[in-house]
């Protein structure tokens, strides 16, 4: 294939960037504009072009059989693709090689990456380019701008022959399926739904806030909202019922204590479950009224339907997550879409296939369950695993002493959340918060009883959090060590070395006395984070995950086109006619074994339906 390095320079204001917009939003706007691109092929010189025929000067290359190269290829290839109609045998990205060689906490941007790599000096002629239109350059300006963009483009081809040699085929594969997603869309947003669910949003608030007229002797839904919505007349309020209201230090002066009446704060929690029912419905319906995150998305996915055609670009970060795993971005985390509540669900059913064809939505089941169990030698929870047998009903029975068959619906589910959240050290306050958080209520002795049936039940899962914890202290002095039964995933000294190559780092791992006891920090992205043994293991078991479900990716490919990956499910588009035979060859892909997991019991489930909620 022959090699497009591109780079594209567009005009930018300071209400007009993208630090305001999201990619899509600024490259579908009216005010965009190329001021002009960089394109190099193979290793000849690099050409610039400033014209108001960027499509004529494009069709002049044939990217047909080419690999296009960018630095943040989610912005040029949009451009590219949606503006000029290019559409190349593969897409790359120097930015997302970048996060798989080096991980997400070092900067990857084409200035940082230059430096690392001693590669030359990017530019700042950009700066000068701010609201300015390509007419108001002067040719002098033009030349020192296309100077600047040429430079662009010969690091980031100097940058991309640096990486390509580190990151595996397979994982260019899937940058660019990654990119594709977002470049070319192929999921639907049917606008009809949300209309109906935003109008639904605005009359079930109004009809909460009318429902109070009458108990706070006002006349107009203004007036109740105002009075829910205000701090000091909510408290003033609560008062008048003789409720203590909870406070809290001032976060700008903190001798001063204010209302504790925000949703995270501990008092107003406390406050939901108030004796007073009326208390409680005054809390609810004041959570319920002032939120306006479902409003705001529903907007947000109709606006990018109106832009799109009603398509829908996909934005991933791929290896966005600390453990390699994709992340989502530009405001529109479909990681995250409601999907419990019926009503709320209404983002995920407005995803839909385009006509004549359907979703198909094929998850790893229990994975990070399996994956601890395999990595830790649990042989006879893999036993169960492999027989297909319900783990959640035969951990039900050791907590409950009760035979499998007579656990309730309600004791499995504890048993789930058990089974799913403890191999990872999970203690039983912490348990005992996300059962609280589900409705359902254990007492301290409980939670504890619960956490050392499934510890005793689980010997060898606590072994494994033993190597981890020693894995800590060697990884300090940079010593490789051994942990869990297989080399799956390598602690070589500084970082878990994972299956696909992808490492995930611990950047200046320390410890401290803490109460008497070591306690572990590293440096992140976000500044300084504790880690612990359960965090390694969890960060190990993602990553093994996130590989698993990477190459099953791969291997649907072959057929059918991944359009949207979440967590360790695969979502596909396929003809309706053969969605039959598409659901088979997903789930014969999805229960593939990697070599480097012999004995892993891989298991998959999908629905199939004409919209994303209904799978």
């Amino acid at each position: 294939m022959d090699i497009y390095t591109i780079d594209l320079e567009t005009y930018y204001a300071k209400d007009f960037s993208l630090t305001k917009l999201t990619t899509e939003q600024y490259v579908n706007d009216e005010r965009f504009e190329v001021i002009g691109l960089a394109i190099k092929k193979n290793s000849y010189s690099t050409q610039w072009y400033s014209g108001d025929d960027v499509a004529g000067f494009l069709a002049g290359f044939d990217f047909s059989n080419a690999l296009i190269v960018c630095h943040n290829t989610m912005f040029d290839g949009s451009i590219l693709g949606w503006k000029y109609g290019v559409n190349p045998k593969m897409w790359a990205d120097t930015m997302s090689m970048a996060r798989f060689v080096h991980g997400v906490h070092d900067s990857a941007s084409l200035a940082a990456l230059a430096k690392r790599y001693e590669l030359g000096v990017k530019g700042t002629e950009v700066v000068n380019a701010l609201g300015k239109r390509r007419q108001d350059f002067t040719p002098e300006d033009l030349d020192r701008y296309a100077g600047y963009c040429i430079n662009d483009v010969d690091l980031t081809y100097e940058l991309f022959k640096e990486l390509v040699p580190h990151v595996p085929r397979s994982e260019l594969k899937l940058i660019d399926m990654t990119l594709r997603m977002f470049i070319n869309p192929v999921l639907e947003i049917d606008r009809g739904i949300l209309v109906r669910r935003f109008k639904e949003v605005i009359d079930e608030k109004k009809a909460m806030l009318d429902s109070l007229k009458g108990d706070l002797n006002v006349e107009t839904t203004e007036e109740v909202r105002e009075i829910l919505a205000s701090n000091p007349k909510f408290k003033e309020l609560l008062e008048s019922r003789g409720v203590k209201v909870p406070m809290k230090p001032s976060p700008s002066n903190p001798e001063k204590m204010i209302p504790a009446l925000g949703k995270k704060d501990e008092g107003f929690i406390a406050l939901q479950e108030s004796e007073d029912d009326f208390v409680q419905l005054l809390c609810g319906i004041r959570l319920n009224t002032k939120s306006t995150m479902e409003q705001g998305r529903i907007e947000n996915f109709m606006q990018i339907g109106l832009r799109n055609k009603d398509k829908l670009p996909i934005p991933l970060n791929y290896c966005g997550a600390h453990t390699g795993r994709w992340s989502g971005k530009e405001k529109i985390n479909l990681q995250n879409l409601p999907s419990r509540d019926p009503k709320k669900k209404a983002l995920k059913n407005s995803i839909t296939a385009p006509p004549g064809h359907v979703v198909i939505n094929c998850d790893s089941s229990q994975i990070e369950a399996r994956v601890v169990a395999w990595w830790a030698g649990q042989d006879d929870l893999l036993e169960a695993f492999e027989n297909k047998q319900d783990v959640y009903r035969l951990m039900g029975s050791r907590i409950y002493n009760k035979k499998p068959e007579d656990i309730t619906k309600e004791e499995r589910f504890l048993a789930k959340t058990v089974v799913l959240g403890c191999g990872f050290g999970t203690g039983w306050k912490k348990l005992q918060s996300e059962l609280n958080a589900n409705g359902v209520k254990l007492s301290d002795d409980e939670c504890k009883k619960v956490i050392s049936i499934y510890r005793e039940s689980n010997y060898k899962i606590v072994e494994l959090w033993g190597q981890a914890n020693e894995a800590l202290k060697d990884m300090l002095f940079g010593r490789p060590v051994k942990v869990g039964l297989t080399k799956a995933a390598v602690f070589d000294g500084s970082g878990i070395v994972l299956p696909n190559g992808y490492k995930i780092h611990y950047p200046e791992l320390h410890a401290k006395e803490i109460e008497g006891k070591p306690k572990f920090f590293y440096k992140s992205r976000k500044g300084i984070e504790g880690i612990w043994f359960g965090t390694l293991v969890e960060n190990a078991v993602q990553g093994l995950a996130r590989c698993v479900v990477g190459e099953q990716m791969l291997l649907i490919s072959k057929r059918y086109r991944p359009v949207l990956t979440v967590h360790d499910a695969a979502v596909i588009v396929a003809p309706e006619e053969e969605k039959d035979e598409a659901v088979a060859f997903i789930e014969q892909c999805m229960s593939f074994v990697p070599e480097w997991a012999e004995g892993l019991p891989i298991a998959c489930e999908s629905g199939v339906d004409f919209s994303y909620g209904g799978t």
